[in-house]
């Protein structure tokens, strides 16, 4: 969601936020203001202020849940790295980790859930015939399937009730 949850920002700074608008004159109200707004950009030493229960309330109890190990890991290793690098460093360590548990949900599901012939459901990963073009080795190409009951095999003849006639 957007920051301002779709209503389009009011610009507080006024006319006088652009260079050119203040060369072309300034009222003493308008001087007045401009320098207040200046001022009260700048922060107070304990700003911006982390306050617990604010984050507890806007952040949901799942989210906190499994963000929880790399909060605890993170402010542990923060006086070492600085706010800056841990924050960097924790996004990244989150983000490979995430896609660490993809690949290997991937190659779990591949290699225990394919579609083989014990099967209906599950993808079918199929390989197709290598181009070999004349005067390449192994032109004409044969194929290493030696009778069509090889085809639509789907791993049947590779297990135990395969008779093999």
């Amino acid at each position: 969601m957007a920051q301002t949850a779709g209503v389009k920002p009011m610009a507080i700074a006024g006319r006088v936020a652009l260079e050119r608008e203040r060369c072309l004159g300034m009222t003493d109200a308008e001087r007045a203001w401009r320098k207040q707004w200046l001022k009260d950009q700048v922060l107070a030493a304990n700003e911006p202020v982390h306050v617990e229960e604010y984050w507890k309330e806007r952040i949901n109890p799942i989210r906190r849940f499994y963000r929880k190990p790399l909060d605890v890991l993170f402010d542990k290793l923060t006086p070492m790295l600085g706010a800056s690098r841990a924050a960097d460093y924790r996004v990244i360590t989150g983000k490979l980790g995430l896609i660490a548990v993809g690949v290997m949900a991937i190659h779990y599901y591949f290699k225990y859930h394919g579609n083989d012939w014990t099967k209906k459901g599950g993808w079918r990963v199929t390989r197709s015939k290598p181009m070999v073009l004349p005067g390449q080795p192994g032109f004409p190409y044969k194929s290493e399937r030696s009778k069509d009951s090889d085809y639509a095999d789907r791993g049947y003849s590779k297990s135990s009730l395969f008779d093999g006639k």
